[in-house]
């Protein structure tokens, strides 16, 4: 198989395309350059593709003896997961980045482009696993690495991607053994640190890359009763759950600690209270992504969902309404994502949930579907009868 190994620059991109190169592909290295200003170096693990990345990427691709190229995805990504990122926290939404890099970037104009120059598949570093299920169906489940697990970001790509795409580190016991891996095989690349944050603020200065694009737009912080009790610069710059940097005036009555609740961008305010009105026990969520043909995802099903990349799974009730004809596994009509919603009550109250985020239904280990988060609260958050909120089915 004609495999488009994508090399970041890093050891998992690394070790995965010597994995492909060793069962037998027809291997070819590619490092995708998104960003238009890229810096000499890393700033330590912060960020990534710097010139010094590509340098890595291509000395790995000399060790495997495989074919390598440098692929400017720039505009693309500036076009797409740069401007989600500003236009969702500018709506008072909290996107995830990668979520939409794997699928706008990796897992499409990376994979489209292969796919036009006659590779059958992309190879990339991340820790998930696809499984052979029944009927030779495929199935996106998370990798035997708990710790590194990246099938929370993998879940938006859909059955058609899925079947396009090789993950050779999911059955790795660790990272220690990933790397191990590397330096058995001569990479240089075996101890470099991993990258983390948003790959396009490589300082981790969130609010200050979105004041920059944004620009200050000043506002109020109100408390849950309405009352001003301090001033922002832009209410795109907070998100649910946030407890530090809120500039309040006025302390609480009670002493206690406050929390952002919401952010309203239409009318420039950021509500503040205490942790308790973080807890939400129901979601409601549009864009599906449905995976698993095999699930009747219009009826209630025991499962677990995971609303943040590293967080815990958590036991809930799940359906998928649709009011129109989607296609299993289609997001929902371009501009009408409404017609295609999941719905989530959760077993346990969860704190902190924003809209944008994405929510991943698991039964067990294998991915369901995800959706992005459009509200959560307390009670019902759709129009659903509390007469039919009893879960009829297991996904097995």
């Amino acid at each position: 198989m004609k495999v488009l190994a994508a090399l970041s620059g890093g050891v998992d991109s690394a070790v995965a395309a010597a994995r492909a190169v060793d069962a037998g592909h027809d291997v070819v290295g590619v490092h995708m350059a998104l960003s238009r200003s890229r810096a000499q170096h890393r700033t330590g693990s912060r960020g990534c593709c710097s010139i010094e990345d590509a340098s890595d990427a291509r000395r790995a691709a000399d060790v495997l003896g495989i074919p390598y190229y440098v692929w400017d995805l720039s505009e693309e990504f500036e076009e797409t997961v740069v401007a989600d990122f500003l236009s969702e926290y500018e709506a008072g939404r909290t996107p995830n980045p990668c979520v939409r890099c794997n699928e706008h970037i990796k897992f499409s104009a990376l994979l489209d482009r292969g796919l036009a120059l006659g590779f059958d598949a992309v190879a990339t570093g991340h820790y998930a696993r696809i499984v052979d299920g029944p009927g030779g169906r495929l199935e996106l489940h998370r990798s035997l690495d708990e710790a590194k697990d990246q099938s929370y970001v993998l879940a938006v790509m859909g059955p058609e991607r899925l079947a396009r795409s090789l993950f050779p580190l999911g059955d790795m016991a660790s990272k220690d053994e990933v790397r191990a891996e590397a330096a058995a095989r001569g990479l240089s690349v075996s101890e470099k640190p991993d990258s983390y944050d948003i790959c396009f603020v490589a300082d981790g200065d969130t609010q200050g890359f979105l004041r920059s694009r944004l620009g200050a737009r000043p506002g109020e912080v109100v408390d849950a009763d309405g009352n001003v009790v301090g001033e922002h610069e832009g209410a795109y710059a907070f998100t649910v759950g946030q407890r530090k940097g809120l500039g309040l005036t006025r302390p609480a009555p009670d002493g206690r600690p406050r929390y952002v609740l919401e952010v309203d961008p239409r009318a420039n305010q950021v509500v503040v209270g205490p942790s308790e009105l973080l807890s939400v026990t129901e979601l409601a969520a549009t864009q599906t992504v449905w995976l698993a043909a095999d699930v009747p995802a219009t009826e209630w099903l025991h499962a677990a969902v995971q609303v943040r990349a590293h967080g815990a799974r958590v036991p809930a009730r799940v359906r998928r309404v649709t009011n129109g004809d989607v296609p299993e596994g289609s997001p929902a009509p371009e501009g009408n994502p409404d017609l295609d919603k999941l719905e989530v009550i959760l077993d346990e109250p969860l704190r902190g949930l924003a809209p944008g985020q994405s929510v991943v239904v698991y039964d067990a280990t294998r991915v369901l579907g995800q959706a992005t988060i459009a509200v959560a609260g307390r009670g019902s958050v759709s129009a659903v009868d509390p007469a039919d909120r009893t879960a009829v089915a297991s996904p097995r």
